[in-house]
């Protein structure tokens, strides 16, 4: 794809007008790291600690999926996070939420769980079924030092309360965000998080405008996308650059379709330490939030 041309085509010929004028080269491409966590779940990271400077505000991304039951079945019992937002997705399977300021929430097939750790919470994400498969997303978002000792709050996001957004063989799943006049399922004021599921048909295009200064990046979960110049495979993270005078990101399917997910969002520029679930912006507060764990006052 000529990513100096405004204009592409979609699957049954016909002309499909970009919203983007310059979209972003791909910088380079990400394998992610196979790890266990939790109890013994088998997953992908992503985004690893190593890059979120780079994607700042993201601090990590894993992506689980799994037929076997053993790969999934000891689930993430209890465990404490400060700091920070997760935002769970889940493709398939059915997993349950409990935290110790007394929310439960139960993730299904397309649902989404997004919580803010705050100033600390002690919470348990464990499978409620004993077969089939278990796939889906865990992204750590990071919280401005003003609100890192915020209230910890929660919400359960269902399927139906995903606003989508459908054309040219292309539908969004906007959960964060806007999307082609889409208002997604949560905003958030500090970061300005886009958070898109994309599922597109083979050879369909899908363009997405980005600021100029938010950081993003492209993961392939199903099928090829087609970025600028450069092929993205399946299982594959697109970091996409920076560029001056860029305005967004265009996304052509290969042959057979695509899955993937964007993200994007406005960097914090803020000191970043991080011991395990604890994420603040100095050692001090870091030492603080092991003490306060040890000491019961998460809880």
């Amino acid at each position: 794809m000529d990513t100096s041309v405004t204009s592409t085509r979609r699957a049954d010929g016909t002309a499909a007008a970009l919203a983007v004028a310059a979209p972003r080269p791909v910088e380079r491409l990400v394998q992610g790291q196979p790890t266990s966590d939790g109890a013994g779940v088998k997953l992908t990271r992503v985004l690893t600690q190593n890059l979120q400077r780079r994607l700042d505000p993201f601090l990590m991304l894993d992506a689980f999926g799994s037929d076997a039951a053993a790969d999934y079945i000891g689930g993430f019992p209890d465990h404490p996070h400060r700091g920070f937002e997760t935002v769970t997705y889940m493709l398939e399977g059915r997993m349950r939420h409990k935290d110790s300021a007394g929310n439960e929430g139960l993730l299904t097939p397309g649902a989404v769980q997004w919580m803010t750790a705050g100033r600390g919470v002690i919470h348990s994400e464990m499978p409620e079924q004993e077969e089939g498969r278990m796939e889906g997303f865990q992204l750590w978002l990071n919280l401005p030092a003003k609100h890192k000792m915020r209230q910890p709050w929660y919400r359960d996001i269902r399927p139906e309360d995903i606003p989508e957004w459908r054309g040219g063989g292309v539908t969004a799943r906007v959960i964060a965000g806007h999307a082609q006049g889409v208002a997604g399922a949560m905003q958030r004021e500090d970061t300005e998080p886009l958070y898109l599921d994309l599922h597109l048909e083979p050879g369909a295009t899908f363009a997405q405008p980005l600021p100029a200064a938010h950081n993003a990046f492209v993961y392939v979960y199903r099928g090829e996308l087609l970025i600028g110049q450069t092929a993205v495979r399946s299982q594959r993270m697109a970091i996409l650059a920076n560029a001056d005078g860029s305005d967004g990101v265009a996304l052509v399917a290969g042959e057979q379709g695509a899955r993937a997910i964007v993200i994007a969002g406005r960097p914090l520029n803020e000191p970043i330490a991080q011991y395990g679930p604890f994420v603040m912006n100095t050692n001090q507060e870091i030492f603080q939030a092991v003490e306060d764990f040890r000491a019961g006052r998460l809880a």
